[in-house]
């Protein structure tokens, strides 16, 4: 109920008898709530009613710029708007429940709802000083100056005991090299190293479990040894071990990212540094009520000095991991590159690199074995495959080509011919040599070499075609069309010609063939 109906309501239950505590009590307000309104009369009351609704609010003079964010962005939280306005004034000094509240009466006034998503988080104990970094990768698309979407990785840094942030952004996938300079920059930024860094299972860092035993990538593995660092990798989805790094991932993406427009990446990382300093570190925690810039001036003396610089690209080779897919190829920038075979049963990721003149060179992640090299198109979507890295069909095809142009006098001759054949019947070569074999068992050299001949000659490159050739040269000549064995010659019975025990029907018809040759010879 607004002010005016409390005051009439207040009036009439003491007038009904209740005192002002069972009147407080009935209608859920303070007890002092209920003396001020006694103390007003009517008029008076009337009067203050009316000077709140005229009255001006601090956050009046920016009532237009709150309202085009809140219709923009009806999901937009009032810590965000507080966040938002602390940037754009930087002189303005405002608290966060009259943000709130503000915010909560122009959605009323003007009914905008507020979107939610909400998550559930599941509470962990808190870790001793110094104890332990939480690192985190997110992922976010943001809208660019000229309406463009671009995607943006993030990496996170929070010290689990005081909740102090680092984070830093690409514009680009990031590489194992990104990562590590990130590490470097993260333990600058804190002025040192905690005893344990805890992890996803990230592929830039990770190649297996293994059961508990990690297997590192290679630069990664280089580097924990140079940094003498003592990593923990909790399971996927975890909560109860990288709760806090998840909410902080969420937080970035909410309170900075969100409705954020994006000119270039070193403006981003720029705005993301002040957002650290202003909100990010400085606001106070909801779980500890605590600054987390406070808390960090005490864990920082808990923290492992940093000794020496590390000369990174020197030492460290510039690779992305990849997960290798069970048809033995990777993804990356949205096309499907092709592994040799069997790389899947063998390797959980492989590393890639791109190099300067667009192509792409993958590495077995252990040994930095180059497996496969390929060159990066223009497009997405497509499958880029090295003929080496499928199975070899051709092998038995190949011998099977010199079975049977062995077959003929002229082997060259019948080599270009079935090459030929190859070309116009890839699918179908198998079942092509198997009719020209057929010819061959039941047929002399000399058909055979002629029909070759006649075939390569009037164009005719098909095993059917070479059959039917075969059965006219038969009839024209007129001749033994069986393989016989020259040391066991028939001798007929009777003295009937040789050419009619020679002669048989016709299987098919070969009209068109005879039509072809007779008119060519014209």
């Amino acid at each position: 109920m607004d002010k005016w109906e409390m005051y009439m309501e207040i009036q009439q239950l003491i007038k009904q008898g209740f005192s002002k505590s069972k009147v407080a009590e009935k209608l859920g307000v303070s007890r002092s709530t209920v003396h001020r309104h006694l103390r007003k009369s009517p008029s008076e009351m009337a009067e203050w009613v009316d000077s709140l609704l005229t009255r001006r609010k601090k956050l009046d003079d920016h009532k237009e710029l709150i309202l085009s964010w809140l219709r923009e962005h009806p999901d937009m939280s009032a810590s965000q708007v507080q966040d938002w306005l602390q940037e754009k004034y930087e002189t303005l000094k405002i608290g966060e429940s009259t943000v709130r509240a503000y915010v909560r009466e122009l959605r009323k006034e003007f009914r905008i709802a507020k979107e939610t998503h909400p998550r559930v988080y599941e509470a962990i104990p808190d870790s001793p000083m110094g104890e332990q970094i939480q690192v985190d990768f997110g992922f976010t698309k943001q809208k660019t100056h000229d309406n463009k979407e671009v995607k943006l990785g993030c990496i996170a840094f929070v010290l689990s005991n005081s909740r102090y942030k680092y984070k830093e952004w690409l514009d680009r996938p990031f590489t194992t090299i990104d990562v590590i300079k990130a590490h470097e920059n993260a333990f600058e930024w804190f002025g040192g190293i905690p005893r344990e860094l805890v992890y996803d299972q990230d592929n830039l860092i990770v190649v297996s479990e293994n059961g508990g035993d990690l297997i590192l990538t290679k630069e990664f593995q280089q580097y924990k040894e140079t940094r003498k660092l003592n990593l923990q990798v909790c399971r996927k989805a975890d909560p109860e071990s990288k709760g806090k790094i998840e909410n902080v991932i969420g937080f970035i993406k909410h309170n900075f990212a969100k409705h954020r427009v994006f000119h270039d990446i070193d403006s981003w990382n720029e705005q993301g540094q002040e957002w650290l300093n202003r909100t990010g570190n400085y606001k106070i925690h909801n779980t500890t009520k605590k600054r987390p810039v406070e808390v960090f001036s005490l864990e920082k003396q808990h923290l492992r000095p940093v000794i020496k610089n590390i000369h990174i690209k020197n030492n460290y080779e510039n690779s992305i991991s990849k997960s290798v897919h069970k048809d033995n190829t990777i993804r990356y920038l949205s096309n499907r590159y092709s592994l040799p075979l069997g790389t899947f049963n063998k390797y959980d990721v492989v590393s890639i690199k791109e190099t300067e003149d667009k192509h792409l060179l993958i590495y077995i992640s252990e040994s930095g074995e180059l497996i496969a090299k390929h060159k990066i198109p223009e497009g997405k979507g497509q499958l880029i495959k090295d003929r080496k890295h499928s199975r070899d069909r051709t092998k038995g095809i190949d011998a099977f080509i010199e079975t049977v142009a062995k077959q003929f006098s002229d082997k060259e001759l019948a080599y270009d011919y079935i090459n030929t054949l190859r070309d116009k019947y890839p699918r179908y070569m198998r079942d092509q040599l198997q009719i020209i074999l057929r010819e061959t068992k039941v047929n002399n050299a000399k058909i055979l070499s002629e029909a070759l001949r006649e075939c390569i000659r009037r164009n005719l490159y098909s095993a059917t075609d070479f059959s039917d050739i075969v059965l006219y040269v038969k009839r024209q000549r007129q001749i033994d069309d069986t393989v016989t064995d020259t040391a066991e010659i028939v001798t007929p019975l009777n003295q009937v010609s040789g050419w009619i025990m020679e002669t048989e029907a016709p299987k098919r018809k070969v009209d068109a063939y005879t039509v072809i040759l007779e008119g060519d010879s014209r």
